[in-house]
Order: C-alpha cells, then sequence, then structure tokens
C-alpha cells in the first residue's frame, strides 16, 4: 500500500546498479520486498561517499519505508527527515512521513506533509487516502469521507477491495471483494469515518489474494 515512488526510485537505483556488482547487489537489496535485506542493501548506498545526493535521498526514503513497515517509526522518521533535507520536494517521502506520524500517534504532525504531498501529486491515491486517515482522527467526518473517495477515485477497483476488506475485518461490511464502490460499500465506509478509531483499510498481511 505505501510503496508509492517505488517505481521512480527503481529508475535511479537501476543506473547506479550498472556501475559494479557491489552497487547492483545494494541496489537489487534496497528495493527487495524483504525489509531487511532492503535496510540492509539501501543502508550501503546510504553510507557509500560518493553516492550522489539525490541517491542518497532516495535509499533514505526507502530504508524509512522498511523501517516504518516494521513498526521502528521514529528511526522511520529520522529517515524521511534525512531524505526531505536533501529533496524537500518529494511527493512519495513526504506523504509516507506523514503516515509514519499516523501511525505513531501524531497525525496532526504530519499534516503539512501530506498536504503538500498532494499539491505536488494530487493524483496520488496514497496521499488522499493518508490525508483521509489523518482528517478522521481529527474529528472531520466530511473532510475524511471526501478524501476517501477521492482515492477510491483514483485507485479504482484496488482501492476499493482494500476498503471492502478492511471494512469487513471492522464487521461493517458484509458484501461481496468485487471493488465496485456500491451502496453498502459506501455505507459501510460512512459508518466507520464516524469513529475515529475505525481504519478502513485491513492489516498489512490481509487481503493479499482478494486485492490481487
Amino acid at each position: 500500500m505505501r510503496r508509492a515512488g517505488m517505481i521512480l526510485a527503481a529508475l535511479w537505483l537501476a543506473a547506479a546498479a550498472a556501475t559494479s556488482a557491489r552497487a547492483d547487489s545494494s541496489a537489487a537489496d534496497c528495493l527487495s520486498d524483504d525489509n531487511e535485506r532492503r535496510i540492509v542493501g539501501c543502508s550501503i548506498i546510504i553510507d557509500n561517499p560518493a553516492t550522489p545526493p539525490l541517491d542518497r535521498s532516495n535509499a533514505l526514503a526507502i530504508r524509512g519505508l522498511a523501517l516504518s513497515i516494521k513498526g521502528q517509526l521514529d528511526r522511520a522518521i529520522e529517515d524521511y527527515d534525512a531524505s526531505l533535507a536533501i529533496n524537500p520536494n518529494s511527493p512519495s517521502a513526504l506523504n509516507n512521513r506523514a503516515w509514519a506520524y499516523f501511525r505513531a500517534g501524531r497525525g496532526t504532525e504530519g499534516l503539512p506533509d501530506v498536504e503538500r504531498s498532494l499539491l505536488l501529486n494530487p493524483e496520488s491515491e496514497h496521499s488522499w487516502d493518508t490525508r483521509a486517515h489523518i482528517r478522521q482522527l481529527m474529528g472531520n467526518v466530511d473532510g475524511a469521507l471526501r478524501d476517501y473517495e477521492m482515492a477510491i477515485h483514483l485507485g479504482g477497483e484496488r482501492m476499493v477491495k482494500l476498503y471492502q476488506c478492511g471494512l469487513a475485518e471492522r464487521g461493517h461490511y458484509r458484501g461481496q471483494m468485487d471493488g465496485i464502490y456500491n451502496a453498502e460499500t459506501k455505507t459501510a465506509l460512512h459508518t466507520c469515518v464516524q469513529d475515529r478509531e475505525c481504519d478502513p483499510l485491513p492489516a498489512d498481511e490481509q487481503c493479499r489474494l482478494p486485492t490481487s
């Protein structure tokens, strides 16, 4: 879910990989689906004094994402801070730092980040979803609903399936995981958003088959 920007990061890492076998291994590990390998590979790129600044910024952002997924949110935020100090206009790093703040119980601190991310890239369903979560936490029901529905508009069937699965986990949805934003899905989402503790997204390990 929170891998926005990974494809773009792959472009610069592919270029770095062409320089040597060691760079190739580090780049592959930095883009691995295995978070431990990702942390090790990105760390090699980050710590290499010859790494260009933008490449270091991207590696920091990817390592931050891996740390966030592992629940090491303070360390993740530190990496995002360092990444954004180099490249303050990265929409994905801004959004992912906002999400890390939200998961750390500091959602309001992430609001400026996600709003800047949306200014830079208003086509990211992930950023709309992040702001929806923060607005929901703040009790802004109408604003959260608008943002969730914009995430659905941009993310399409896959986004709807994710919400259907999460809403089913919360006991609000009993329909098919069909990716259709029908009346039942909409009612379930509206019910969830009125509860600040209700997350319409499923747990990370859930919904792999329904959303594939």
